[in-house]
């Protein structure tokens, strides 16, 4: 579809004039473009067209990261030497007085500030990275800890659910309305062999053991920007930012941080936890967040990469199972690649677990 993006600039209160727009980044959810400005001395700009089979309610979505970048925007105004314009995502508002618009067709549309001198990886492949990528999610989460008011919004309920994820895989699976359940069935095994012992940060937040938090809840490596020297510089992708277990954004992480290959990785020999990435990154991240941890936190963070790459290996599988309407995909059998390298790496994990154990123990 080709949409009229000058048209869309205009409608929002944007400082400089409409040159060029490209397509950018590698997202599954929305579609991104990057817009050039004609003038040497103005902002860059992305626009976003927002997927709204994932997210129902926009101006929820919207109040969530309007919250969560005036607070950040706020803190950073009072740490000295930090560049706020590059360190926090800026909103540009509507000439409506909004943080997004809808357009003639019904797309739902939003625009930030583009971070310049940015440098963004799909894997975290050096140890300095890895740290960088550590110390930003521990930073981002330590930031968000006094976030006033109240609890964000769910923008999509469960989203970390295992129990919810599992649910929905047992009822796409009897369905199996695309036929595809027969030529899976290893993982299906692979999913079900595990399952309860997923569920532990479910049973440890319902025991009262572990706090709820504010999390980003998609903190795969490429939404994490560094600057021109490698440094941590900005957390995007602020669309899951909500309540939920500080596991979930360290595992999410470490499953891109410190992964050898890309998530999608069809030669599953490629596909393996990297032990030095991971000690990098858990230093990065305690560095920030080992003050404001309990205990039991710290205990199953180890664990905590097995989960997340289980349930983003099951989103996959299932998503693959009901005919590809979720994710945006490149072939027909993509879900299933991926799914299939999702469950590879959580079986490298299984293989390095007492050793992602110790290192935790002694860094925290």
């Amino acid at each position: 579809m080709d949409f009229d993006l000058k048209e869309i600039f205009g409608s929002f209160l944007a400082d400089g004039t409409f040159s060029a727009a490209t397509v950018s980044g590698s997202g599954h959810i929305h579609e991104t473009f990057r817009v050039e400005t004609a003038e040497n001395d103005r902002d860059d700009y992305i626009i976003q067209r927002l997927n709204t089979k994932v997210f129902r309610n926009i101006p929820q979505l919207q109040e969530n990261i309007e919250r969560v970048t005036k607070h950040l925007y706020n803190k950073l105004l009072i740490i000295p030497g930090a560049d706020v314009r590059r360190e926090c995502l800026t909103l540009i508002p509507s000439r409506a007085g909004k943080t997004w618009i809808q357009d003639r067709d019904g797309n739902f549309w939003r625009m930030f500030i583009f971070i310049s001198g940015h440098r963004s990886y799909d894997l975290g492949d050096s140890p300095q990275k890895a740290f960088e990528g550590g110390k930003a999610i521990g930073r981002f989460q330590a930031m968000l800890a006094d976030l006033p008011g109240p609890p964000l919004h769910e923008t999509i309920p469960y989203f970390h659910d295992i129990e919810k994820r599992l649910e929905a895989f047992d009822r796409v699976l009897k369905a199996d309305r695309c036929g595809r359940a027969r030529s899976v069935g290893e993982l299906i095994d692979f999913v079900k062999r595990r399952a309860d012992s997923m569920k532990v940060i479910l049973r440890l937040g319902n025991e009262g053991r572990i706090p709820v938090r504010i999390t980003h809840n998609d903190t795969k490596f490429n939404n994490i920007l560094l600057d021109e020297n490698d440094r941590a510089l900005c957390v995007i992708d602020l669309d899951t930012v909500m309540p939920g277990y500080v596991h979930y954004d360290f595992g999410d992480a470490i499953r891109t941080a410190a992964n050898t290959a890309p998530e999608d990785e069809p030669v599953l020999s490629k596909v393996n936890l990297d032990i030095t990435l991971f000690r990098a990154y858990s230093e990065g991240y305690l560095s920030e967040t080992r003050k404001t941890l309990n205990d039991t936190e710290k205990e199953y963070l180890a664990f905590a990469p097995q989960l997340i790459t289980y349930i983003i290996g099951l989103r996959f599988l299932t998503d693959y199972l009901d005919g590809d309407n979720y994710f945006r995909i490149h072939h027909e059998h993509h879900n299933l690649q991926r799914a299939r390298a999702q469950f590879r790496l959580v079986g490298s994990m299984e293989e390095q677990y007492d050793e992602m154990k110790k290192i935790i123990g002694e860094l925290a």
